[in-house]
């Protein structure tokens, strides 16, 4: 059990007022005690307090961690909570995220279960604004003023007074926070930080692996717990994020729930490369930001030149993903002996690179990359065929069998209701249409007795200026009237269907396997073949009744084919016989003639 420091400050009643009902009954069975001020309860993730929150995003959002803010759909907003303003931003309620739905406040958002529907507040926007640009500078020189004063005191030690500064101190006093006021519209959702919802807002710094690819790719490279996966090409780190859960087995000195320790446990680590410097500051910070240091380690390289070495050791690679311009210049470093050495070329992109990026491959001992005791699944990412078409070239050249190209191409399909009627409102789905011929008969009538009053009084006739899409009439259209049975169910595709991405490109390196591999094997595993009974023309056990049957008939088409050939022999012996019976007696007959 793993001790979580949930709501602050109960006993001035500061967090229990913000709680909402349905979480503090969701919270309630889950208390454990109040301890100095501070509402601990139980829960049973090992790692809801510490670790990545991409791998335990515990059951209810909290201060520090990521969150994703979600708006609608492809618009959600990473940020991480916090439950004071640590920038001065101005804002009296705290820190806020301002949103085209609203402004909330960061201590609105803690402390709530994921997928919470969280409400706008009332926020004074205007409050930063008022901060004008001569009063900060104002406030930086005094500042400035100040801090020069306090190093002189402290550089002298004893004042004018006789006081030692050196000892005396005055506390800064902070800024008192306001209560957040729930606003009378605007809401968000409150969700987890997982690799889909990290793809759909991550800041874009290259272009970004979408889930429908990097969720196939995994498949097909077989990305599991315990697998060690080389990614070149990490750019806005969302293929890293979702291979960094994929190959996720657990923390290093935790115990099973057997008992039995983890230490035995294969590791799954992610080997990442990056070429671009920014890219992979930025990556590395957001991966020790995200609590994934432990199963991705990022490495500033050209892996065309240098290979896919780390400190001269191998990542032991069972799976590879390639995000490059040129995956056939990046191929040779990803074999399992020593590649033929390059040929001289002017062009860079005629020649191929040495083993490792080593200029002295020969000299020197090769060390692969790769996993030595299976075969290797690698998968590339190309926009362009051209690309393709000499990935693959050099894919065959190096050994890669089971070679296929992939393209994929996602499409949403949204299923509602469609209702026709011109009494319900403007609501979604809905067609301003007559439903029927009474209501645009009733329609009519309204619209020419409206006309008559207009001519005979000159005042137009007062319609009914009630709000059709007021809570009180959707609460009557749903439950008395059921509107959301009505209609024709249909499906229809997303307006803009997203086209190409990237051909995907799978191979796989087999294991090497050498003749003195195939004697050992044949000798572990010798072929036999049992018959019932030790008998001869006994039934085969262990096979299947489909393959006797299919066995059987090829037996029977053996069988027959032999008797044909048999036969065949047999006619044409016959055949010969009587040619030379005939030949004999045309000699005879010759020889009687010429005496």
């Amino acid at each position: 059990m793993t001790q979580v420091l949930v709501y602050r400050e109960i006993r001035e009643g500061h967090r229990m007022e913000k709680c909402p009902a349905k979480t503090w009954a969701f919270l309630q069975p889950r208390l454990k005690n109040i301890d100095g001020g501070n509402l601990v309860f139980n829960t049973n993730s090992r790692m809801a307090s510490m670790g990545s929150p991409f791998l335990h995003p515990g059951s209810i959002s909290e201060a520090d961690r990521l969150s994703i803010i979600h708006l609608k759909r492809d618009l959600q907003i990473p940020t991480i909570l916090k439950e004071h303003d640590e920038d001065d931003e101005g804002y009296s309620e705290g820190k806020v995220v301002n949103t085209r739905f609203g402004s909330f406040p960061h201590t609105t958002l803690i402390g709530l279960p994921w997928g919470t529907q969280v409400r706008a507040s009332k926020v004074d926007t205007g409050s930063r604004g008022r901060r004008t640009k001569k009063q900060d500078k104002s406030q930086d020189k005094k500042r400035k003023r100040d801090e020069a004063t306090e190093q002189a005191v402290k550089r002298r030690g004893v004042d004018d007074r006789g006081v030692d500064e050196t000892i005396v101190s005055t506390p800064a006093e902070a800024t008192e926070e306001k209560e957040a006021v729930a606003a009378s519209s605007g809401f968000i959702h409150l969700l987890p930080p997982t690799p889909e919802n990290w793809t759909s807002s991550l800041p874009h710094r290259t272009q970004v692996v979408y889930t429908p690819d990097y969720s196939y790719i995994l498949h097909r490279i077989r990305a599991r717990p315990g697998t060690n996966i080389i990614e070149a090409g990490a750019g806005s780190g969302s293929f890293t994020h979702a291979s960094a859960r994929a190959v996720f087995n657990g923390h290093r000195g935790e115990e099973e729930v057997n008992g039995a320790a983890a230490e035995q446990k294969k590791r799954g680590k992610v080997w990442s490369f990056e070429f671009h410097e920014q890219r992979h500051q930025k990556l590395v910070e957001e991966i020790k930001e995200h609590g994934l240091k432990e199963l991705v380690q990022i490495t500033h390289r050209d892996v065309c030149e240098d290979g896919f070495l780390v400190d001269e050791q191998s990542p032991k690679a069972d799976a590879i993903f390639l995000d490059l311009p040129a995956p056939w210049l990046a191929l040779p470093h990803l074999t399992r002996s020593t590649p033929p050495p390059k040929a001289s070329h002017a062009s860079s992109e005629t020649s191929t690179p040495a083993a490792n990026g080593s200029t002295d491959a020969p000299t020197k001992s090769f060390i692969s990359a790769l996993n030595p005791a299976a075969p290797v699944h690698l998968c590339t990412f190309s926009p362009c065929i051209e690309q393709v078409q000499r990935t693959i070239s050099a894919m065959r050249k190096l050994g890669w069998v089971d070679i296929e190209m992939v393209e994929l191409s996602q499409k949403r399909l949204e299923i509602r209701r469609e209702r026709i009627g011109i009494d319900n409102g403007l609501q979604r789905g809905l067609q301003t249409t007559p439903a029927s011929v009474d209501e645009a008969v009733t329609r009519l009538i309204e619209v020419e007795g409206s006309f008559k009053s207009f001519h005979e009084t000159g005042e137009a006739k007062k319609k009914d200026r009630s709000n059709p899409n007021s809570r009180e009439k959707i609460v009557e259209s749903l439950v008395d009237k059921k509107v959301y049975k009505e209609g024709a169910l249909v499906h229809r595709t997303e307006p803009e269907v997203k086209t190409h991405t990237s051909y995907l490109v799978f191979a796989v390196l087999p294991q090497e396997w050498t003749a003195e591999d195939e004697e050992r094997a044949r000798g572990k595993w010798a072929i036999k073949i049992r018959r019932e009974g030790d008998k001869e023309n006994g039934e085969v056990i262990g096979v299947s009744k489909r393959q006797m049957k299919k066995a059987a008939r090829q037996a029977q088409k053996d069988k027959a084919v032999a008797e044909a050939g048999e036969q065949k022999v047999e006619e044409n012996a016959e055949t010969e016989e009587n040619m030379e019976v005939e030949n004999t007696e045309a000699k005879k007959e010759d020889t009687t003639e010429v005496e």
